[in-house]
């Protein structure tokens, strides 16, 4: 794949937004580096390094690997890296057939206090860094404001120093003119199609949620809590109802919150990990000329998403509460895709065409414990276990539950076993009596009873 997005013979050249400073160098290093790591980071200065050379230079990209040591592969992955975090924006050209031509235009990366106001973000660096290390990040960056209570404002403004003066000339020399200039940095390019809004507002009416409270709150972040805490429309419905006040006023420093008290609540106590898409890529597997029914079973389980699964068994648009079920059990129980079909289409031959979430999850919770990790072990153990279930119904009776023994087994280490014995050795009869016993020493030794002191 990596052919068809780059090759070595490729020439790039770099252009920078404006003139980056030693502040951005800060933020690069510290903010980015531990979200994009260090490759990334590496190529982001090399690039930064050629830019600032007086002509804009053309290379082929054999250049960038000798400077940076990176093989071609890496250069691509760390690419894609920044153009994700919203630090580079790639611009292709053909010029051949099979050569093309790149410019790499490199973007200032945000200050601190937009970093540590984005969502997405701020979580992804505490969750790589930690909270300590966060903490005192954080403290770097801060503000301390100046007790201007006491001072005056005595500052003059333009027409108190300058007299005005006709600027027709020079304003029609420049008039339609680019000139470089300080760009604000755009932050991640985020796009919000993946959430479904018409859903989200159809569930909050005016009683419960006045439209203008709403509209305090943007679309972007709305669809960019929901990406970043794995919450569906109907989740979000929840965090909007819980970080509204008393007077029915929304905030972002609230919603923000409330995303995160219901992630906690329901997912994990972890906050969510940034995971790069490409270290989990695998390149799609051809299928087969000449493949047998189970093979192209296996090969259909395995490369289609549940959803269209779904929607193929029922002829019809899935309901929203079984998609939710599937994306539950592949991003939260990390069950493969193809597991997570037979898991769907086994509950539905078992159930009569009914997903039941309390039926699905039991029986994956058993196949988790199985180690069921790919579709041709699930399709096994499901036969097998309808079989045996089509055996019971043929016989006219319901499967025996397991019998209880009245006194429990447990196996006892052998360490516990010794100490018993050990033990045992020691123990003294319950009809012991000292008195005899000593007198009965006495006598072996020869010793009188009236010599003992």
């Amino acid at each position: 794949m990596l052919y068809t997005e780059l090759q070595p013979v490729d020439s790039f050249e770099v252009r920078l937004a404006h003139p980056f400073s030693t502040y951005d160098r800060q933020m690069l290093t510290l903010f980015y580096q531990p979200l994009i790591g260090p490759e990334a980071v590496s190529l982001f200065m090399t690039l930064w390094s050629d830019a600032e050379s007086r002509e804009p230079q053309e290379h082929n990209h054999y250049y960038l690997m000798n400077m940076s040591s990176f093989p071609l592969q890496a250069i691509f992955e760390a690419r894609i890296s920044l153009e994700a975090i919203g630090l580079l924006r790639t611009y292709k050209k053909k010029i051949e057939l099979e050569k093309r031509s790149f410019v790499y235009e490199l973007l200032p990366p945000l200050d601190a206090h937009s970093f540590f106001n984005d969502p997405l973000l701020s979580t992804f660096l505490f969750s790589k860094i930690g909270e300590h290390p966060y903490r005192q990040l954080r403290n770097r960056f801060l503000e301390e404001p100046m007790p201007m209570e006491e001072y005056q404002d005595i500052s003059r403004t333009f027409l108190d120093v300058f007299q005005p003066a006709r600027g027709d000339q020079a304003m029609e020399m420049t008039a339609g003119m680019q000139f470089q200039g300080k760009t604000e940095p755009p932050g991640i390019p985020f796009y919000q199609s993946e959430f479904n809004f018409e859903l989200f507002y159809s569930g909050l009416s005016d009683q419960m949620i006045p439209k203008a409270s709403l509209r305090s709150i943007s679309r972007e972040m709305i669809a960019m809590l929901a990406f970043l805490y794995s919450l569906s429309a109907l989740d979000m419905q929840k965090v909007i109802m819980l970080s509204i006040d008393e007077n029915h006023q929304l905030t972002e420093e609230r919603v923000r919150k409330a995303a995160l008290d219901f992630y906690k609540m329901n997912t994990s106590t972890e906050p969510p990990k940034l995971q790069p898409v490409f270290t989990n890529a695998a390149p799609a597997e051809e299928p087969k000329e000449h493949m047998s029914r189970d093979e192209e079973l296996l090969y259909y389980l395995e490369h289609t998403p549940p959803k269209d699964m779904l929607r193929k068994v029922s002829g019809k648009e899935p309901f929203l509460v079984d998609v939710q079920l599937a994306e539950r059990l592949i991003n939260l129980h990390k069950f493969p895709v193809g597991v997570v079909n037979v898991l769907l289409q086994y509950v539905m031959i078992r159930n009569d065409g009914k997903i039941t979430n309390s039926f699905v999850e039991r029986i994956a919770s058993h196949w988790a414990n199985k180690q069921v990790k790919d579709a041709k072990t699930a399709l096994e153990l499901s036969r097998k276990e309808h079989d045996q279930y089509m055996k019971w119904l043929k016989e006219g009776k319901k499967p025996a539950p397991a019998k209880r023994k009245t006194t429990r087994e447990e196996k006892v280490p052998e360490w516990f076993s010794k100490r018993d014995n050990k033990k045992k050795t020691y123990e003294q009869p319950a009809d012991f009596n000292v008195e005899e016993e000593r007198k009965k020493l006495l006598k072996e030794l020869g010793i009188q009873e009236s010599e003992v002191k």
